[in-house]
């Protein structure tokens, strides 16, 4: 028996509940114009009804709803409400899977009474969640996590859904193909190409079929449809392996120079040695994702030569590959550096025949120390004295904000 919890119009939601008298208003959490994060992040229920959306530009929303009340984001109050509704969650179970800050599988122990056990705890839930943090849930409650997912997005706010193997086929089929989770804009174009626009329409098509049309997704969606996803939910705490570490953002302004573009690097690779220090891992290859000022992307990756989590070696190492790959024929609006095909830290090494280990041994001692210092005292505590210079970086942290759990899919 799974339930999946999602608070709705979460970030609009604790906004309102740490100010009352924004209830009822139309509210909308959006980024930083000044920082190209310009966006509506979500919206109360009245702002949706004024035609304010998700991902929507602030200017855009601020036409369809003139009186709209934006507000900044505020990550670490979420991040606290977040943590505060999964306590209740774990009054009911260990096997708690995060699907990004708002959205939580529960896996229920016991027997698989979803009409009866599974609907009045989805009430229970919803209640204690209202009346102990002030927000509202709204729960699906079924038998795979794809359906509990769907039946969370069936009557919101603050509803509930049971979704059978007795009823799935009248409740789940008649619904648009895009509502089936890991289907986006591109396989739902692919999907109406053929004809096939509601999940019933998945479910009943051929699986090999599918898989002529989408690869091994298409036999993923097809399961998903037909009411056989087999997904484990994961325990609490439990986490994919780590297989890359990294970390972007959408500069403030456009970057044009090959020392800017370093600059932000050495910044960004500051978070991922941190990362990679706390699990215990080295890099032996580099990545570089660059964005230019028309929203194309390019990637670009190469080994290192050596395994390291040193922010200097990472940084100079990704800075070599920007500049012996990139053409500069726009400016530079965003940057990712990734650290890959990780290894654990501990193991044997090659080691430099020409003299060069003191040197690292120093170098990583300094890393280790200034580690140490920013995690006791705070990310600013020590800085390279030329991060001191003006970055070209966003403030609002939007950056930072935790990705959507894993989803364990199981042996298919």
């Amino acid at each position: 028996m799974i339930l999946h919890s999602d608070c709705n119009c979460f970030y609009a939601s604790v906004e309102m509940c740490e100010n009352p008298a924004l209830r009822g208003k139309k509210v909308a959490v959006c980024g930083s114009e000044d920082d190209r994060h310009g966006i509506v992040l979500t919206a109360s229920y009245p702002a949706k009804r004024c035609g304010v959306r998700t991902a929507m530009s602030n200017r855009e929303a601020l036409e369809r709803c003139p009186d709209l009340i934006c507000v900044p984001p505020r990550y670490d109050l979420y991040l606290q409400y977040s943590g505060d509704v999964r306590a209740i969650y774990r009054r009911y179970t260990d096997r708690i899977e995060p699907y990004g800050m708002d959205e939580n599988w529960l896996e229920i122990p016991g027997e698989n009474d979803l009409e009866g056990k599974g609907a009045r705890l989805a009430e229970e839930i919803r209640r204690r969640v209202r009346e102990e943090i002030g927000i509202t849930v709204s729960v699906g409650v079924s038998f795979t996590k794809v359906f509990a997912k769907l039946g969370s997005d069936l009557h919101k706010p603050d509803g509930q859904a049971v979704i059978t193997p007795e009823n799935f086929r009248e409740t789940v089929w008649p619904l648009p193909a895009e509502d089936l989770l890991w289907v986006g804009r591109a396989t739902r174009r692919r999907l109406a190409l053929r004809g096939i626009r509601t999940i019933g329409e998945v479910a009943n098509t051929p699986p090999e079929r599918l898989r002529q049309w989408l690869g091994v997704n298409g036999l993923l969606l097809w399961r998903y449809a037909s009411g056989l996803d087999d997904s484990p939910v994961a325990a609490d705490g439990d986490r994919e392996p780590v297989l890359s570490v990294g970390h972007g953002t959408t500069c403030v302004r456009d970057l044009t120079t090959e020392k800017e573009v370093w600059l932000v690097l050495y910044e960004l690779a500051q978070d991922v040695s941190h990362r990679l220090r706390r699990a215990g891992l080295l890099a032996t290859a580099v990545q570089v994702s660059v964005r230019d000022n028309a929203l194309s992307w390019v990637q670009y990756q190469a080994p290192l030569p050596r395994p390291t989590r040193s922010a200097w070696e990472l940084s100079g190492a990704g800075i070599a590959l920007f500049g012996a790959r990139y053409g500069w024929n726009l400016p530079v609006r965003a940057l990712t550096i990734r650290g890959i095909r990780l290894i654990p830290a501990g193991g044997p090494e090659q080691t430099d025949l020409w003299g060069g280990e003191a040197r690292c041994a120093r170098q990583r001692s300094l890393d280790d120390a200034v580690d140490d210092l920013r995690g006791r005292y705070g990310a600013g505590a020590v800085r390279a004295a030329s991060l001191m210079n003006e970055l070209y970086m966003a403030t609002d942290r939007c950056e930072i904000v935790p990705l959507p759990g894993w989803m364990s899919r199981g042996k298919k």
